[in-house]
């Protein structure tokens, strides 16, 4: 048989990585064993960026906990991968799915999702002086792939963190926004691969909460918290507008700036706000007079006089008594999820037609938490 021309050859290369590039993660990872020149594609850097780029974005992250039914036995905690319309349609059936199912270790929690990988904190509380020990590593629930950990943290109890990617330097960042005792903001940072932590400038604002990881969108972190703030504890009665910012912190510069507030938001909410990203969108959400959800959208992210309301619906309308912040946002900016009266309904409030439908969740657990998520075969070092 005569020699394949060199030229063809790379045409036929690039024909095959043109089709792999198309085919959903899960099935392209089983076609690294039909030849050696197919698994030398997939596996290439370019490819996998090249993939990752076509990925269907139409995916979630449940991080899920399970609280222990008898005496003795510890509670589970793990992450189900799903899709945006398989969730909406059964919640419960969603998050009991094996399928796509990961357990975690007991103290590992998800700090954020990004590029298809999984930021997990493994946490060591020390009560009795307020202190805890935290690692950081990655995981690729589709590949299997587990990133070594990081240097330990310690840090006190009053430490929110943030995840995503630095597209300057090809890596990926986790940041960790900690008070001390004096109430002095400052934050650290790890990129993965890396020996150590690098102090970054100090914070002008703290979380609302350290339950709040920090929004990944446009290679920046953001959080939306209080300026100056006096201690662990605070009343939201005596908050005033003029101390509510939300503080994005640049992963390539390891910098922070302050993003103002919509224009049209002229008193202080009475029930405390939420910010979010969901489907590469920034969200701005709060009540009005206790009585009404108003819903903002960055249009156009970093651009100030982009903010555009959204929606503004009363509780009533929602069949709820108070305001309950949306947990997720879906098919850009249509469908908004927010808690029930208890704790398993969910509301799907639905603003193309105005409708609302609940859903009582009945899976086993207790609590989940929902994070963006795509397939993707990255694997970093």
């Amino acid at each position: 048989m005569a020699a394949q021309h060199p030229t063809a050859a790379v045409l036929l290369c690039e024909v095959v990585m043109e089709i792999l590039s198309w085919v959903p993660a899960k099935p392209v990872t089983r076609l690294k064993l039909v030849c050696k020149s197919w698994n030398s594609i997939i596996s290439h850097p370019h490819f996998v960026k090249l993939h990752l780029h076509r990925s269907s974005k139409n995916a979630i992250l449940l991080f899920t906990l399970t609280q222990p039914l008898t005496l003795g036995e510890e509670r589970k905690q793990s992450i189900v991968l799903s899709s945006v319309e398989s969730f909406i349609q059964n919640p419960s059936s969603a998050l009991d799915a094996q399928e796509n199912h990961h357990s975690l270790h007991v103290q590992d929690w998800v700090s954020g999702s990004c590029n298809g990988l999984v930021c997990l904190a493994r946490i060591l509380y020390h009560p009795n002086n307020h202190i805890c020990d935290i690692w950081f590593r990655l995981l690729n629930p589709l590949t299997g792939f587990i990133s070594e950990n990081s240097p330990c943290l310690s840090v006190s109890m009053h430490t929110a963190f943030g995840f995503g990617y630095d597209e300057s330097s090809d890596s990926y960042k986790v940041v960790t926004v900690i008070r001390d005792s004096s109430g002095t903001v400052t934050a650290q940072v790890y990129s993965f691969g890396g020996s150590s932590w690098k102090r970054a400038n100090s914070f002008p604002a703290f979380p609302f909460s350290v339950e709040d990881n920090g929004h990944f969108i446009g290679g920046t972190l953001n959080w939306l918290g209080l300026r100056n703030p006096h201690g662990g504890a605070y009343d939201w009665a005596d908050v005033t507008l003029d101390m509510l910012m939300i503080v994005s912190f640049d992963l390539k510069s390891d910098t922070n700036k302050q993003i103002l507030l919509p224009k049209g938001i002229d008193e202080i909410p009475g029930q405390k706000p939420t910010l979010g990203v969901w489907e590469n969108s920034l969200y701005f959400l709060h009540d009005y007079k206790n009585t009404h959800l108003i819903a903002w959208q960055m249009k156009e992210f970093g651009d100030e006089n982009s903010w555009t309301q959204l929606l503004k619906i009363s509780f009533h309308h929602l069949g709820v008594e108070r305001l309950l912040f949306p947990e997720f946002i879906f098919e850009n900016g249509n469908i908004f999820m927010l808690r029930g009266r208890h704790r398993f309904e969910e509301v799907f409030y639905d603003r193309r037609d105005n409708s609302v439908k609940r859903v009582n969740i009945l899976a086993n657990n207790c609590y989940f938490d929902i994070f963006d998520y795509v397939e993707s075969l990255i694997q970093p070092c």
